[in-house]
């Protein structure tokens, strides 16, 4: 109470009758507050104690003040109290020069963000849809250099230096009985010295011949283990594991970036109202300097509330649909995915036979590489056709932009991906002889040695195939389609040339052409280890292509689709590819026997061999402790520790949940308050106004009824305004 006095004191308030009644204020008067707080006794609370600011010449003198003591009392235990946060300046200093230095870092190192102002100058034309594309191939770019350094410092190097070096090395420990095997064991692909640049090219685009017996596949690399002065290295087990962690670390990398996405989605609410309010209020930036960084922001600003409103237009159309025309609507689809579904069978089919003919002819020359490029020529065709087609039946189907992108995204992911574990599979059948290993043909080597004498050789050269093909076909599509398209609409004034116009940039199938490339890349990279570092370049070049392609072939998509959900689909799309090369993998690791011929686990019944063999060498302790953390006295509590963790993030996540609904509808409440209190207070404004025209309530008669109106609102005291001035609504 005592206190309160004293604010009373030092803080009069003459046009309030009490403290009380001023909490019904809509406003605070601060306009006013110096001249009528001119004559009362001021004091700030927040100044240090006398004794700390007797060197200041702006600290008032708590004695000077005219109060008796108690309060003198209580304004010195309030100082005191604040002396800790006063005593903690220099950490305050020194947490804003930390922060200060943390920001600076991300300037400096913001300029070397890869193709940053590129990427930020494609949004600005065509949209963050298609900008979302030029960051995941950035995302995969990085991706696989690391990878390839990765590669490069555990397998590739180390080969190199110790066959160059020739120190002196052991072939693996494995005993193996290798009475009749002796055939198996033949592996002669090193070519002839002189050959003509013809074969030299053919080899060049097959992988055949000089490319096939190099540091590119797996068939070079010994099965050897490294010992000089005291320093080992297996080969093997350093192949092996540099594939396992290369897998991992993807995987870690592909899920970090999940979770920057899913954060966006949560914080927008996944939904085109969230996403409207936060670029409304948030979404511009006003550090922009210059007119042309300007006019990017606003294309972009515009291309995104394009999308938003287009996504509440047709969800309100949805909504407005009778029972009859919908029962029709869901019909329609189920007809239209039975012919997509007989597409994408035919499709396979196709492949699986191509494949077939394939591997089982045996011709060289032009005809000899066109047969072996016969599997990627039909994925690849039924890849541009089949999707193709897809897209115009989506048409049909009266979805929303974004739904119809992501069902796009849906049936090109089944098709390529599952495209190419068919091709896996054929090739899968004929190595194992259809998984009959004691079949006349895969009896004695334990696959088919008389067409496979490398089989890891050749499904590494398969998936280089594939990854050459693709990028010759892009290519080839920018230089012999897309620019004689452009040519054609600009200088030709035909009505079809009209009709066809320039072409848009579709995001879906571009992003599922990346992450199909990727995911050749992880099913190859265990028998071609340099396949990253090739997809790496392939890539780059592919920026530049497509951004090229972009400016001067492109126009902006006419139908745009919304990218803060998009994005973390195509990473999701991106993690189903990851796990089909991970099945095969496993697979091929744990089940299907190397061959004897070439490899560095020429000498072992599966490639897994090799970590028990490498732990056998350690000594006791690493070993017991490598034995202890796979035994069940490790593996059990780890994994009751895994799952209260997993209950305890779900139980949060829930909360988070629950408390985002919450601040959903307060937000939503405050919001219709706010409206409410607009409307009342231009109601009382269009009141007052009407009142200050009217010549009858000039009369001196009419004064108290003034005040009244200006002090009462709803038959409650008001006190925002003041009846001496004009009020004005807030």
């Amino acid at each position: 109470m005592e206190l309160r006095e004293f604010n009373n004191v030092v803080h009069p308030r003459p046009d309030y009758p009490s403290p009380d009644v001023s909490q019904h204020s809509l406003r605070l008067r601060t306009a006013a507050a110096p001249a009528q707080e001119s004559s009362g006794v001021q004091f700030d609370w927040a100044s240090p104690p006398p004794e700390d600011a007797e060197d200041s010449s702006e600290a008032r003198n708590l004695r000077e003040l005219p109060l008796h003591m108690s309060l003198k009392r209580a304004v010195r235990q309030v100082q005191q109290m604040r002396v800790p946060v006063v005593s903690s300046s220099w950490n305050i200093k020194h947490s804003q020069t930390f922060r200060r230095f943390c920001e600076v870092a991300k300037t400096i190192l913001s300029y070397f963000v890869l193709w940053k102002r590129g990427i930020q100058r494609i949004g600005g034309h065509f949209g963050g849809g298609v900008q979302s594309y030029f960051l995941f191939l950035r995302f995969l770019v990085i991706l696989n250099f690391l990878s390839s350094l990765l590669i490069a410092a555990f397998v590739l190097i180390p080969s190199i230096v110790f066959r160059s070096l020739n120190f002196n090395s052991t072939s693996n420990i494995t005993i193996v009985n290798i009475t009749g095997l002796e055939t198996c064991m033949q592996y002669d692909p090193k070519p002839d010295a002189l050959m003509v640049f013809f074969t030299y090219f053919l080899d060049l685009v097959s992988g055949t011949g000089f490319m096939e017996y190099s540091y590119l596949f797996y068939g070079y690399y010994n099965n050897t283990m490294i010992e000089s002065n005291g320093f080992s290295y297996n080969i093997p087990l350093a192949y092996l594991l540099t594939a396992a962690f290369y897998f991992l670390f993807c995987f870690v990398c592909i899920i970090i970036r999940m979770g920057g996405t899913a954060r966006v989605v949560v914080e927008t609410g996944a939904g085109a109202a969230g996403g409207y309010c936060m670029l409304v209020f948030t979404g511009w930036d006003h550090g922009l300097q210059g007119d042309r960084a300007i006019k990017l922001k606003q294309n972009n600003v515009r291309y995104r509330l394009q999308v938003d409103l287009e996504e509440e237009r047709l969800k309100k159309k949805a909504a407005s649909l009778t029972l009859g025309q919908t029962v029709s609507l869901y019909a329609l689809r189920i007809f239209l995915n039975l012919i997509v579904s007989t597409l994408v069978g035919a499709t396979f089919f196709g492949i699986a036979k191509a494949t077939q003919f394939s591997q089982s002819m045996k011709t060289t020359g032009f005809t000899g590489l066109l047969l072996q490029y016969l599997p990627s020529m039909v994925i690849t065709a039924s890849n541009f056709v089949v999707p193709l087609l897809c897209d115009k039946i989506a048409l049909l189907e009266k979805y929303s932009p974004s739904t119809t992108v992501i069902l796009a995204l849906l049936r090109a992911v089944f098709l390529r991906l599952v495209s190419l574990g068919v091709l896996l599979y054929t090739l899968w059948e004929q190595i194992t002889c259809k998984g009959e290993i004691g079949s006349d043909d895969c009896k004695l080597c334990g696959y088919y040695y008389n067409q496979y004498k490398c089989w890891e050789t050749r499904v590494g050269q398969e998936m280089y195939k594939l990854t050459l093909f693709d990028f010759l076909i892009t290519i080839a599509t920018l230089i012999l389609v897309e620019f004689p398209r452009r040519i054609v609409v600009d200088h030709c004034s035909c009505k079809l040339s009209k009709l066809v116009g320039r072409q848009e940039f579709l995001v879906a199938p571009n992003v599922l052409a990346l992450v199909y490339s990727q995911t050749v890349v992880w099913t190859g990279a265990l028998f071609c280890p340099l396949l990253p570092l090739i997809n790496t370049v392939k890539f780059i070049i592919f920026y530049y292509c497509k951004k090229i392609t972009l400016f001067q072939n492109c126009q902006p998509a006419t139908r745009n689709f919304r990218s803060t959900t998009s994005n973390f689909f195509f990473l999701l799309v991106l993690l189903f590819g990851w796990m089909l090369a991970s099945v095969v993998l496993l697979y091929s690791v744990a089940k299907i026997h190397p061959s004897y011929g070439c490899g560095p686990f020429r000498l072992d019944p599966t490639m897994w061999d090799v970590v028990p063999q490498a732990v056998k060498l350690l000594n006791t302790t690493s070993r017991a402790f490598l034995f202890y953390i796979g035994s069940q006295k490790c593996s059990i509590p780890l994994f009751i520790f895994s799952c209260i963790l997993l209950c305890y993030v779900s139980a949060l996540t829930s909360v988070h949940g629950k408390s985002v609904a919450l601040l959903k509808s307060q937000c939503a409440l405050e919001q219709r308050d706010k409206q409410f209190l607009i409307r009342q207070i231009e109601e009382l404004n269009a009141t007052m106004q009407k009142a200050e025209h009217e010549p009858q309530l000039l009369n001196t008669e009419t004064e108290p009824f003034q005040h009244t109106a200006a002090t009462q609102w709803n038959q409650h005291n008001n006190y925002a305004f003041d009846p001496d001035e004009d009020p004005r609504p807030y």
